[in-house]
């Protein structure tokens, strides 16, 4: 969704998103991704208005959406399987077999299935906050965001615009680099030698759940500087969906018409992404 709006403010096309371009690479994610696009993006004005214009291509962070955010909805899939699996086990040591009254001692307890997996939603994750940040530089770049104003307001050089929001944005996404480092390669041992290989989870779920909250906050920036070039974009008309959640983020955050304290607005980005107030009922989303 908030790659839709960025395309649309970045005069970006549909075309990289042909359901037969997905078919020749047919993973899951990236065909569901493709698919979700399209329907955003269908019956926009925008696009319309530069059909014939003399691009080639768009940059990756727009044409390899269905590539990467499909590469993350598979990988949360996966780890959704390895997690559900997780709850519905028994971890107990040792374990006594009531039908045979027996006892045994295992190894269940080990965390490496929720370890890797938590390792891997950190990484990928990063990933999609990284894409995001591409996203916004290209929004707020005057080289790069055919035609929007600089920093996405008139008057800049009175104005700094979001100018602080990509440096905010690219500062979350350094430090959520540094945390991706997996966790579950670590290991140190402990109780006198017999638990001397250990999963490192605990870590590794702190630090997913650091990252979480810093993809809300990007992915938020994102939605507020797209926004902002959509706006930029009047009278043309975005694709109605992508319309229908333009008008109703407007109702929490505004237009920026002049520098204004940005935080409140990132805080507000970020809760209508947590609260998935994006998704208007609609079963497409």
């Amino acid at each position: 969704v908030v790659g839709a709006f960025s395309l649309e403010a970045l005069l970006g096309t549909v075309k990289a998103f042909d359901a037969r371009i997905q078919a020749l690479r047919p993973h899951p994610g990236q065909e569901r991704c493709a698919s979700m696009l399209r329907e955003l993006l269908n019956d926009s004005q925008i696009m319309d208005s530069h059909a014939d214009c003399s691009k080639v291509q768009d940059p990756y962070s727009l044409r390899c959406m269905p590539q990467v955010h499909g590469a993350v909805l598979d990988t949360l899939d996966h780890i959704a399987t390895v997690l559900e699996r997780e709850i519905n086990s028994v971890t107990d040591n040792p374990l006594v077999f009531a039908g045979t009254k027996e006892t045994r001692s295992g190894g269940n307890f080990h965390g490496a299935p929720v370890a890797f997996a938590l390792d891997y939603l950190a990484v990928v994750l990063t990933s999609l906050m990284s894409i995001s940040e591409r996203r916004i530089e290209q929004l707020v770049n005057p080289h790069l965001s055919s035609g929007l104003p600089p920093f996405l307001m008139k008057d800049t050089g009175l104005n700094s615009g979001f100018m602080i929001a990509q440096v905010s944005a690219a500062s979350i996404v350094s430090e959520g680099k540094v945390l991706a480092h997996p966790a579950s390669v670590d290991s140190i041992p402990s109780s006198a030698n017999r638990e001397d290989h250990v999963s490192m989870g605990m870590t590794a779920a702190v630090k997913a759940l650091q990252i979480v909250e810093y993809v809300e906050i990007v992915l938020g920036i994102e939605t507020m500087c797209a926004a902002q070039g959509v706006d930029f974009r009047a009278p043309l008309r975005a694709g109605t969906l992508v319309s229908q959640i333009h008008d109703a983020y407007r109702k929490r955050v505004p237009f920026a018409a002049q520098d204004s304290v940005l935080a409140p607005w990132i805080n507000d980005s970020a809760e209508w992404i947590r609260t998935g107030s994006w998704k208007l009922n609609s079963p497409e989303l």
